[in-house]
């Protein structure tokens, strides 16, 4: 671990970004070039050999330039100290204006051609990622340099041996339990109430994984799913009786069913269960078929009222109500009460039915016809309001 002192680096000139780029420099294989043959082309890096990376002892012979390492020199410059002393050899060997004139060309010469080695020199460097120096290939101008260990101290530190990523973010994961009598909701409203105490920055986001995410997906797809199975119940529904009306009738049972399925929950301390609901839905809903189905079956093909029909249906249809009911909770009971592996899926799903099923079972035997009564007013309206309409339509077609 290499721990920076700030200060002393300021004062000494040396900027953060100068530190990171020797270090990169050295060990961080830092491209600098390309080249290229007729086939492939291969990279250029910069790094320390591989004996003077194996021994973090190298740290303390690392230097920083105070001017960032940058080539100061340039092509003039050195053109200029070569062409000078090559004109005073000139001027010694030879007088007059042909002399001047002969180190005048050669100086000229001289710095041409020294433009043109570095243009080439530098081209090889332009043609990898990052830009290149416009002078010479050496720096002739002074640099002050500062040993790493100056400014900075070296020790062993903790380090994770992976960086967990999640949706190209990095991400910590904090593993919880849940205390007995407890349950997932109670632990994410504490998770949520304690982030927004402590006041999270808005740069760090948090989310659930896991078992606590596909509690949260659940509870957010719930009002779907129950959706989903009443339209899928009241669709089959329609098609057997062929009537828009009737379903509703049998769908008048479920409220009460679930209202006996929470009570039962909530009296047993139970988790509410999704998978109970579901199949109370298609248990608690076959004692309204049972009297829907004779009082339609009565009115169409036995000629009478509604009223006779229903109250038919309830005096014929009581006693296999009451078997089919009691059969359903001797069959739940032991879901209920059981102990075995895998009772704590189970038993919300026995108790659930067992508290739908004593609630349903004493209100729909009294609520189902009353809801027929009237749910067969609105279709009879709604058969005359349809006649109505059809003959006004067919004494306007004949008027015309």
């Amino acid at each position: 671990m290499v721990t920076f002192d700030r200060a002393t680096a300021a004062r000494l000139g040396i900027k953060l970004a100068q530190i990171n780029n020797t270090l990169y420099d050295a060990f961080g294989q830092r491209q600098v070039s390309t080249i290229h043959n007729p086939l492939s082309q291969y990279h250029v890096v910069m790094e320390l050999a591989p004996k003077y990376r194996q021994d973090p002892e190298m740290l303390k012979q690392i230097w920083i330039s105070t001017s960032g390492g940058t080539a100061s020199g340039s092509a003039s410059t050195q053109s200029t100290t070569t062409s000078g002393s090559t004109a005073s050899r000139t001027a010694t060997g030879s007088s007059g204006a042909g002399g001047a004139s002969t180190s005048a060309s050669d100086t000229t010469a001289a710095l041409a051609l020294a433009a043109v080695k570095n243009s080439a020199t530098n081209a090889i460097a332009a043609t990898g990622k990052n830009g290149s120096s416009s002078g010479a290939a050496v720096s002739t101008s002074k640099e002050t340099m500062v040993p790493l260990s100056a400014i900075a101290k070296f020790g062993p530190g903790n380090t994770p041996l992976s960086v967990n990523h999640q949706s190209q973010f990095v991400a910590s994961t904090i593993s919880f339990n849940l205390p007995p009598g407890k349950s997932l909701s109670d632990a994410t409203a504490a998770i949520y109430e304690t982030m927004a105490e402590i006041g999270m920055p808005p740069t760090i986001h948090g989310s659930f994984q896991g078992t606590a995410q596909a509690f949260q997906q659940s509870v957010s797809s719930l009002p779907i799913l129950i959706f989903a199975a009443l339209a899928a119940v009241y669709i089959v529904l329609g098609m057997l009786y062929e009537s828009y009306i009737h379903p509703i009738t049998i769908l008048s049972t479920l409220p009460s069913a679930g209202v006996g399925a929470l009570l039962a929950l909530l009296l047993f301390k139970t988790e509410f269960s999704i998978i109970a609901v579901i199949l109370l839905i298609g248990i608690v809903k076959k004692n309204a078929i049972m009297m829907v189905d004779f009082a339609i079956e009565a009115t169409h093909h036995g000629a009478k009222t509604s009223r006779d029909a229903i109250e038919e249906a309830c005096l014929l249809r009581f006693r296999p109500i009451m078997m089919t009911t009691a059969a359903a909770l001797l069959g739940a009971l032991p879901l209920a009460f059981g102990s075995s592996e895998g009772s704590e899926l189970r038993a919300p799903l026995g108790i659930a039915i067992v508290g739908g099923l004593i609630v349903s079972q004493m209100l729909t035997l009294y609520t189902t016809p009353v809801v027929y009564l009237y749910m067969d007013r609105i279709r009879v309206w709604s058969d005359e309001r349809r006649a109505r309409r059809q003959r006004g339509a067919r004494r306007a077609g004949a008027t015309e």
